[in-house]
């Protein structure tokens, strides 16, 4: 990537430039709290319109984990998304009516304008022990389910049992205490569903973590996947490859496929490098970047960032330090070779990527947070806001994204 000089941006790569804490995913918590800073609210911008869902074959969509305040639809048009996925922590269900939670209420919106959905259900226990049959825990943990399902189910296209299992429970508890719990809840939603013909909507377990990683194939993932394959009702599993490479991915589909029936497909409703965006936060930033720009002389590529959730980049100097950080250049095909990677099994339901920045992702941005921010498509965090009070965007994989939904 030599030879790129300050000004040219992505422009030099050849792309059209259109106008939880950090063991898990990036997102927040879902608390809905929006963006002080990015000039947002669809009454500016129109309804975005309606979409057009293709079948579940696959497809690339967009995901707001548990936020989703971070996604307009006007953005879902702006980018030609035409899935949408979210996941719903249970313990919200306690209170209050499930189809005004503000994750359900966006995807159940999105289904209405013609969008194909994926809702993952969240159960939580990293603070706590693992319900055990009998327990009160146990008991709050299903009334909450029976809670929920009668409005998602028939309604959402794609229900997840599970978000990160093997990181939303105690290390000490990934065993067949977490197999137990979650195939009983796996078999209420199977029971409901068939109890009241509500088979519109595929069921899928969610989602395995770590496979690439010494130690994150075990006893508990191999149960996980003999459920899988052995239950008629489940269509599959999810799977969260955030990984350093392609071989990293790799390794998961090397280990679900082979162990699930021929017809059963899976879903990657999170994927990304952000561990490779990591292996860098501690490097200089790049000369040529620090040339350009006095302000970044002498910092680091993690200073770069907190300062630029600080006072956010003009769009040209965003794309500038991506352009001119080669950890990041020499990985600019990513989302359109994971993609590709995913659709040549032939398996691949729904894919969905991190549609926006959150506020948690650049709170307090340090050495040793996991860079999130680098995977998003609008950047309202980092980047100042763009035409039509769009946010700010990364085009690398903006640009990505819609090619992607046209080759599908």
């Amino acid at each position: 990537m030599s030879g790129i000089v300050a000004g040219a941006g992505l422009a030099a790569w050849g792309l059209a430039g259109c106008g939880d804490d950090d063991s898990g995913s990036g997102s927040g918590s879902g608390s809905g709290s929006g963006h002080e800073a990015g000039g947002r609210g669809e009454k500016e911008r129109g309804d975005g319109g309606r979409s057009s869902a293709p079948p579940p074959a696959g497809v690339l969509g967009a995901n707001f984990n548990g936020d989703p305040a971070t996604v307009e639809f006007a953005e879902l048009k702006d980018i030609s998304a035409t899935w949408l996925r979210g996941f719903f922590p249970m313990r919200d269900a306690d209170e209050g009516s499930i189809s005004d939670k503000p994750q359900i209420a966006k995807l159940l919106e999105a289904k209405k304008r013609g969008f194909g959905t994926v809702l993952s259900l969240k159960f939580p226990y990293s603070q706590q022990d693992i319900p055990t049959p009998g327990s009160p825990a146990w008991k709050t943990a299903f009334a909450r389910l029976d809670k929920v399902l009668p409005t998602v189910l028939d309604r959402v296209d794609i229900l997840v049992i599970g978000n990160e299992p093997f990181l939303e429970t105690r290390k000490d508890q990934r065993d067949r205490r977490l197999n137990l719990f979650y195939e009983k809840l796996a078999q209420r939603v199977i029971d409901y569903r068939d109890n009241h013909s509500a088979g519109k909507t595929k069921l899928y377990m969610g989602a395995l973590n770590h496979l690439d990683w010494k130690g994150g194939q075990t006893g508990a993932t191999a149960r996980w996947m003999r459920f899988v394959k052995k239950t008629k009702a489940i269509d599959g599993v999810d799977i969260h490859p955030h990984v350093t490479s392609l071989a990293g991915a790799k390794q998961y589909l090397d280990y679900v496929l082979p162990r699930m029936r021929p017809e059963q497909k899976f879903l990657a409703t999170e994927f990304s490098l952000v561990l490779l965006w990591k292996q860098h936060l501690t490097d200089p930033v790049s000369p040529r970047f620090a040339r350009a720009y006095e302000d970044a002389q002498g910092k680091k590529v993690w200073e770069v960032l907190r300062s630029a959730t600080e006072e956010p980049f003009s769009q040209k100097k965003w794309d500038d330090f991506l352009s001119m950080s080669p950890w990041f250049a020499d990985n600019k095909n990513y989302l359109r070779d994971q993609v590709e990677q995913f659709r040549k099994t032939g398996r691949l339901a729904v894919a969905t990527y991190g549609v926006s920045q959150d506020k948690a992702m650049t709170s307090d941005f340090g050495a040793k947070k996991n860079p999130w921010m680098l995977n998003s498509l609008f950047c309202p965090y980092t980047v100042q806001s763009g035409k039509g009070s769009l946010p700010g965007r990364n085009r690398v994989w903006i640009d990505q994204f819609r090619a992607l939904q046209k080759s599908s």
